[in-house]
């Protein structure tokens, strides 16, 4: 059965990005400062963010223009290619039809340098010298270290221990970009220090990692920090997944029922669910799904609260769904969705009952990611292969109740730089990690005195 590919042309890309701040159900709970419990206004972000950024951040814009040097470098890799997976259809002997958006087509081979090419950018037109940042897998590292190449800005990356051993070459890559790559936690900072002191064995954790990239930008006004998913305009920013993948859909002559995308701070999942969630606001029926791995259930076990986007609390405070932000999750393979929070946008979508969340085992994940690989040829990245496994679900799902249903999903990176989770999987060095609700509680014990939003259970 032949592969059916939806291509746009460079001229069919959007010139816009999407802001669904303009189009929520329900209004917002403003961040919160660090020291006062005030709401933030632009001038507590400014140490942290140019102001450029910041106006993004705090937009209620729907429609954001994207300047002409960011559409420039887009057209090295967008359009990504929509897909129908026939192959993987037939091998589930499914009625569904099940299409992907393939974001491994760019350089660093996830969606993540939309925006790290945008933040790159406007730190390089508000006259940033350095950017520093914190990645977990590495996709959002070596995507920064890309584009702040492209930019002439130093990079330096806080990777994750964990996942600084386990994926080497994601480090190589940030290197071969001119980036700066350190295993976090590390000593060259306070925060790093600190939480050495405590557990000089620490694994590290996205929390960890944000608290030493934030203090090293604070401590130089010609350094920013950058962060690759969570925030409003990181959102903004990848909204154009969705909006070519809208088009494609109209070239398929199909349209979803199902949206599902891999969700760990929400950006990838969000960038191709936003512009189909506007539609399901508006009255379309539309099953909207975030995925997440069941030894991180931030949506699934967390709850509605505000919390620090760090482990030191140095950030401001987000209303967002939470698992405290002293938790540390398993070392699983799928190290970008290792994340104690989630983007407070996708978090207000699912109060709001738009987005459904799900948790997944890892064993699943990693076989479906093979189903996949076997069927339709591509190796997935362990973060997407929980999309790849709900989207399985739901085909299977499809199936049993002998009724046609549309499928898309985000193909949000590939796996051939972590092949080593692979390798795990076929000598059964993996396991499923079913959390303790015990760890979960002790770590919202450091969430009873913050602020609490008026929304949540």
């Amino acid at each position: 059965m032949k592969t059916q590919k939806f291509l746009l042309t460079e001229q069919e890309m959007p010139r816009q990005w999407y802001n669904i701040m303009a189009d929520l159900p329900t209004p917002m709970e403003p961040p919160l400062h660090p020291g006062t419990g005030q709401p933030c206004g632009p001038e507590d972000l400014a140490p942290i963010f140019p102001m450029n950024l910041i106006e993004q951040e705090v937009s209620t814009q729907r429609w954001i223009d994207i300047p002409e040097e960011i559409l420039d470098k887009y057209a090295i890799w967008r359009p990504s290619p929509l897909f129908r997976a026939r192959n993987l259809e037939k091998a589930l002997d499914t009625p569904a039809r099940i299409y992907f958006k393939n974001e491994g087509v760019s350089p660093a081979g996830s969606h993540k340098p939309n925006t790290a090419l945008a933040q790159a950018y406007y730190n390089k037109v508000a006259g940033t010298k350095k950017i520093t940042t914190e990645t977990g897998a590495g996709q959002w590292g070596s995507s920064l270290a890309m584009c702040c190449a492209f930019f002439g800005i130093e990079c330096k990356v806080f990777m994750v221990k964990i996942s600084y051993n386990q994926k080497p070459y994601r480090r190589m890559m940030m290197e071969t970009w001119g980036a700066n790559c350190t295993a976090s936690p590390s000593t060259e900072t306070r925060a790093g220090r600190s939480i050495l002191e405590k557990d000089p064995d620490s694994p590290g954790s996205l929390g960890m990692a944000i608290s030493e990239a934030v203090e090293e930008a604070v401590a130089d006004e010609n350094t920013k920090y950058a962060l690759g998913s969570v925030l409003n305009h990181v959102m903004i920013h990848q909204s154009i997944i969705g909006l070519e993948a809208m088009k494609q859909m109209e070239m398929a002559g199909d349209y979803p029922d199902v949206i599902i995308g891999s969700a760990g701070g929400g950006s990838n999942f969000a960038g191709l669910s936003f512009p189909f969630a506007r539609d399901k606001i508006n009255g379309k029926q539309i099953d909207i799904i975030a995925v997440e791995p069941t030894s991180c259930p931030t949506l699934t076990r967390g709850p509605f609260a505000y919390d620090f986007g760090d482990t030191v609390q140095m950030t401001p405070l987000l209303p967002m769904y939470t698992l405290g932000h002293n938790f540390v999750p398993a070392p699983i393979h799928a190290g970008g969705l290792r994340y104690h929070g989630m983007s407070p946008l996708v978090s207000q979508l699912v109060l709001d009952g738009i987005i459904r969340p799900e948790a997944i085992h890892q064993m699943e994940t990693f076989k479906a990611g093979l189903t996949f690989a076997r069927s339709e040829g591509y190796i997935s990245a362990p973060e997407c292969n929980h999309a790849v496994a709900m989207a399985i679900r739901e085909a299977l799902k499809a199936k049993e109740e002998g009724k046609e249903k549309v499928i898309l999903f985000n193909w949000s990176g590939h796996g051939l730089v972590d092949m080593a989770s692979y390798e795990s999987y076929f000598r059964g060095n993996l396991a499923d990690h079913d959390l303790p609700q015990e760890q979960i509680d002790i770590a919202l014990k450091d969430l009873e005195n913050l602020p609490k939003p008026r929304q949540g259970k």
